[in-house]
């Protein structure tokens, strides 16, 4: 994989003569050549908001129309939960929307939708706790304003809908672009490859911070590390007299796929083994698959297709994995961020799955050695692990000063993500002390919480119209029923 356009500082061969080289820019000039910026785009640009002939409602039938039907009713009641649990389904509201807007056009690695629920923790190889970002199903190159304007929305919105003061609020989203501006300056006087080998570990937390911040990672720590792989085998399987493990229905956010696609799935593990690294290809020697359903994942992404498997050794030991389905990045696609030709070419070679799980191994710290993707006739793929303690913080539940904390976290490490894209010096040259910038963001932030609950508001009056048109086709005689169905797929 290709991450970058290959850079032009090479050595450069003529016949017999010296070869000619030119090493990379330095520090100091990438900071002016961010600098030099804000002549074309003033750091107050990054406060208007600017819409095109928006349909929001009309984005999220378009995703839908790729969805499991039956399933999206299930998507309606949790994007209804409250405004919060709204933005976390809208990401490609936001996209389209930042894509109207004054952009740096300074493209970084992003994530695509860093709210501050797609933060949280997981084990890492070496079996430690790592706090990172965790969801990647939206990664793609894009401005890095982008990034931090949805993580800083998310905090404005989750302060809002906590009902927490508004100087309170403010505050945290102010001191979290601060964060981000001072984390991403900092990362830029190491080299790249001690900014590659940084990572979060959770236990560093509680020897930082204030008493009540302490408590609250500390509580979240013990959560996590109970969410393993065994616990979830024990609550989510049972074993059959025959001796083979077999999930737990639970309609409708856990049922079992037809044979059609379970057999699908099974051939597919061979292309997934291809992607995976080889202790992995080899360490999965040892296990056969004993069961697979589709289960309900998140908000935003109800209505994809995500599978959960548990593969068996000879004498019972149980790993469960994860097939997630993955789509075009809502960057690209609503957002409408042209990507790099190599990430281009990369993507139409080995599919979205394989994007997903390429900005995830450059993002975070460390990743899930099990990483790996597929495509299928009419999809692709990702897979991962399922529920290796893996666990989060609801920032909405904090009090104030943990709240303000947890905010500066999440934007440290999404400083850290950023930060391994060879274009992070130049950001750094245009954010300054980010005092400027940190305005017009959290004013900006402001303006797109109210526009995301002008348009939760409406989301909520057209499920409404749904319901009473559904319940009203329940009272209406019941229509011939097909005589076949289409086979289904993967």
């Amino acid at each position: 994989f290709a991450p970058w356009p290959r850079p032009a500082h090479r050595c450069h061969h003529g016949g017999m003569s010296t070869p000619s080289w030119s090493p990379p820019p330095s520090r100091s000039a990438a900071h002016a050549e961010g600098k030099a910026l804000r002549k074309k785009v003033p750091r107050r640009a990054l406060a208007e908001l600017a819409t095109r002939n928006r349909d929001a409602l009309g984005i999220l039938r378009h995703q839908n129309s790729t969805r499991v039907a039956e399933l999206l009713p299930l998507r309606d009641e949790r994007m209804s939960a409250s405004p919060f649990a709204f933005y976390r389904g809208t990401a490609a509201l936001m996209a389209d929307d930042l894509g109207a807007g004054p952009s740096t056009d300074i493209s970084v690695a992003s994530c695509g939708d860093a709210h501050v629920a797609n933060f949280g923790f997981y084990a890492s190889p070496q079996r430690t706790l790592v706090f990172d970002l965790n969801d990647f199903d939206e990664g793609a190159w894009a401005p890095w304003e982008w990034d931090l304007k949805r993580l800083v929305t998310s905090i404005v919105i989750a302060g809002q809908t906590s009902g927490r003061d508004d100087a309170v609020t403010a505050n945290a989203a102010r001191a979290a672009v601060l964060q981000y501006a001072n984390a991403l300056s900092r990362g830029g006087d190491d080299t790249p490859l001690a900014r590659y080998y940084q990572h979060f570990d959770a236990e560093g937390g509680l020897t930082t911070g204030d008493k009540d911040s302490r408590k609250v990672l500390r509580r979240a720590i013990a959560h996590a590390e109970k969410r393993t792989g065994e616990q979830a085998v024990r609550k989510l399987t049972t074993l059959q007299a025959d001796g083979r493990l077999r999930f737990i229905e639970q309609p409708p956010t856990m049922t079992h796929v037809t044979p059609d696609v379970e057999s699908a799935l099974d051939a597919s593990i061979e292309q997934y083994l291809v992607s995976a690294r080889s202790d992995i290809q080899l360490l999965l020697a040892n296990y056969a698959l004993s069961d697979t359903v589709r289960r309900v994942v998140g908000v935003g992404s109800v209505g994809t297709r995500c599978y959960v498997s548990v593969f068996v050794d000879g004498n019972g030991s149980a790993l469960l994995m994860q097939i997630k389905e993955a789509g075009r990045s809502v960057l690209s696609e609503y957002g409408g961020c042209a990507q790099p030709a190599p990430i281009s070419d990369f993507v139409g070679r080995f599919g979205e799955g394989a994007r997903v799980v390429a900005l995830q191994r450059i993002l975070q710290g460390v990743s899930d050695p099990f990483l790996g993707h597929f495509r299928a006739p009419t999809r692709d793929y990702y897979v991962r692990q399922f529920r290796d303690m893996k666990g989060g913080i609801e920032a909405e539940t904090l009090d104030d000063g943990p709240f303000r904390g947890y905010a500066q976290a999440c934007a440290t490490v999404l400083a850290r993500a950023h930060g391994q894209s060879p274009t992070a010096a130049q950001v750094v040259g245009y954010l300054g002390s980010g005092k400027v910038a940190a305005e017009a963001i959290v004013e900006w932030s402001y303006a797109y919480a109210a526009l995301s609950g002008s348009d939760y508001r409406a989301f909520l009056d057209a499920v409404s119209a749904r319901v009473d048109a559904s319940a009203s086709d329940d009272q209406a005689p019941a229509a011939p029923a097909p005589e076949a169905s289409a086979a289904p797929t993967v």
